[in-house]
């Protein structure tokens, strides 16, 4: 049965459909650790308890910019309009010729089977989404039983909250096994400095606990100023590249779900990582990358 398409939200901006070559080359095995796919909703429904409705962002076009901007892999992560049904995913992982990994999310009842299911698909990682915006939290103990489970996988969490929750949530983070990968720099606000205590006690939660890894990623999402350069977010990511260099990624975030204001060129963006990582050096780590993917 084929289900029509569904009407995207009226203030969502599609993706970019004709980026600008970058500038820089990626350097050879280089990964966008946190991208997307979404439907195509005739054949991928998304979930009836969804905060937004994105356009279709099939793997093929995905997979086209991921040769298009020189990356060799890609880290799918399961997006929230999707809730916990994967079948998006592993549809993408399935067709990827071994290039993708992905990240999933599930519910507390989720199988041994169905977990089996999704590592032998290619999955290495769960979500748990603590963005209200986006998704309704559950109970924390929910949260640490499946990352118990995925554990014994090999599998990494992967965390997604905005920086004014990391105190209530901080204990509750630490506490989880494993490595522990916070997206998008916790959603500083990067109009506060660089060097005060917001920023500190993120910085602080990485310095203490070296299971914890970032995403240097979204500064699309974070910025004030806006493109070409979001110049305000760098002094952010810079410092955590600079101090924690084998525990940071970077991904497009492609197609940039819930952008409202304008749609970054992923181009562009690629663009952007000579801005954090200075030198070479820096740009070339792959120690914590290949970690994340597995096998």
């Amino acid at each position: 049965m084929t289900l029509p398409s569904m009407q995207v939200d009226e203030d969502w901006i599609p993706f970019n459909p004709a980026p600008s070559t970058p500038r820089y080359q990626l350097p050879a095995g280089a990964v966008d650790a946190h991208c997307h796919v979404f439907g195509p909703a005739a054949e991928f429904p998304f979930s009836p308890e969804r905060k937004y409705t994105p356009c279709d962002a099939g793997k093929e076009k995905l997979f086209a910019l991921r040769d298009f901007l020189g990356f060799e892999r890609n880290v799918i992560v399961q997006a929230t309009c999707h809730g916990t049904d994967n079948r998006a995913l592993v549809d993408a992982l399935q067709a990827s010729d071994g290039q993708a990994r992905g990240v999933a999310s599930v519910n507390p009842g989720v199988s041994d089977g169905e977990l089996a299911a999704l590592h032998e698909a290619g999955v290495r990682g769960i979500r748990f989404n603590f963005v209200r915006r986006l998704a309704d939290p559950g109970p924390e103990q929910d949260y640490r039983d499946i990352a118990e489970r995925v554990s014994k996988l090999g599998w990494h969490l992967v965390v997604y909250f905005e920086a004014e929750d990391l105190p209530l949530r901080r204990d509750f983070l630490v506490s989880l096994p494993g490595t522990v990968v916070v997206d998008h720099m916790g959603i500083p606000d990067v109009g506060k400095d660089v060097d005060g205590p917001e920023f500190e006690q993120f910085l602080r939660l990485m310095a203490d606990h070296p299971q914890f890894w970032c995403k240097v990623t979204c500064p699309e999402r974070m910025s004030k100023l806006g493109p070409p350069d979001y110049s305000d977010v760098v002094p952010y990511a810079r410092r955590l590249v600079e101090a924690f260099p084998d525990r940071v990624l970077w991904g497009t975030d492609w197609p940039h779900p819930n952008m409202k204001d304008h749609m970054p060129d992923d181009g562009k963006l690629v663009d952007y990582v000579p801005s954090i990582a200075v030198t070479e050096d820096l740009r070339r780590r792959r120690s914590s990358v290949t970690a994340i993917l597995g096998t």
